[in-house]
C-alpha cells in the first residue's frame, strides 16, 4: 500500500505570495500556520504614541504599570492632548516617568493638537512615507516606533521593520546564517515580499520565537 504525503497546508494568497519567494520561508509559514498579526484599531495615533514612550527601555509589566498610575492621576480612561499636557510635571515623575520622556509625552500632545499627529481618520489619506516623515520629527519617538505604530495600530500591510532585531534574527535563523543582516541587505532581500512585508515580519518574528525555544534548557 502506497502512502499518502500528509496534504499541504493551504495559504492564504498574501502568505502564498511571501512563500512562493522562499523555500525556508514557505516551510516557516507551513510550521506557525495562518498569520495571528493583531491591529489594535481602538487607539488612536495619539494614545499608541504615548504609550509607546512609557514602553521604551522597560519590561512590558513595569511600564503598564507607570501608565496606570499616569491614568489614576488624569482620572479618565486616557487622557486627551490638552488634559495630559495640564497634568504637572511632579506628578509625571512621581508616576514614574523620566525628565526626557515628559518632554516627548508634551511634544507628543502639543503636535496633536496642531494637527502633526493624525486622527486615525487623517492618517488614512497619508501614505506610509508621509507618516514615518512627520512622526519621527517628535521629540523620542524614531523611526522604529513609527514602523510598530503602522503595523499594529494602523494596520498597514506592506512595512519592514528593518531595524528590529527580532526581524533580522528571524531571518538569520531561517537561512542559518553566522551574521544577521544588515538593515540595508534585509530591505533589499524584503523587495520580493512587496506588498505584504508586515506580515513578512511577523512571521520572522515568529522564527526569532522558534530560535528562544530551542536555547531554552531542558528541564531535567
Amino acid at each position: 500500500m502506497v502512502q499518502m504525503s500528509p496534504p499541504l497546508p493551504k495559504f492564504s494568497p498574501e502568505a502564498a505570495h511571501i512563500a512562493a519567494s522562499d523555500g525556508d520561508f514557505a516551510a516557516l509559514i507551513s510550521r506557525i500556520g495562518p498569520c495571528a498579526l493583531k491591529v489594535d484599531r481602538s487607539r488612536s495615533p495619539y494614545e499608541a504614541l504615548v504609550r509607546a514612550i512609557a514602553h521604551q527601555q522597560l519590561h512590558a509589566r513595569a511600564a503598564e504599570a507607570i501608565l496606570g498610575r499616569m491614568l489614576t492621576l488624569a482620572d479618565c480612561p486616557f487622557p486627551e492632548p490638552a488634559q495630559l499636557l495640564a497634568l504637572d510635571e511632579t506628578d509625571l515623575r512621581a508616576c514614574g516617568f523620566s525628565f526626557g520622556k515628559i518632554a516627548a509625552l508634551r511634544d507628543i500632545a502639543a503636535r496633536t493638537l496642531d494637527g502633526t499627529v493624525p486622527s486615525r481618520a487623517a492618517a488614512r489619506r497619508l501614505s506610509d512615507a508621509d507618516l514615518i516623515a512627520r512622526l519621527v520629527s517628535l521629540r523620542g519617538v524614531g523611526r522604529w516606533t513609527v514602523e510598530m505604530l503602522l503595523i499594529f495600530t494602523l494596520g498597514r500591510p506592506d512595512i519592514l521593520p528593518v531595524d528590529d532585531f527580532g526581524v533580522r534574527e528571524g531571518w538569520r535563523l531561517l537561512k542559518m546564517l553566522d551574521k544577521q543582516p544588515t538593515p540595508k541587505a534585509l530591505a533589499a532581500i524584503g523587495e520580493v515580499w512587496a506588498p505584504h512585508r508586515s506580515m513578512a515580519a511577523w512571521y520572522l518574528w515568529r522564527a526569532a520565537d522558534e530560535g528562544k525555544k530551542v536555547k531554552q534548557p531542558i528541564a531535567i
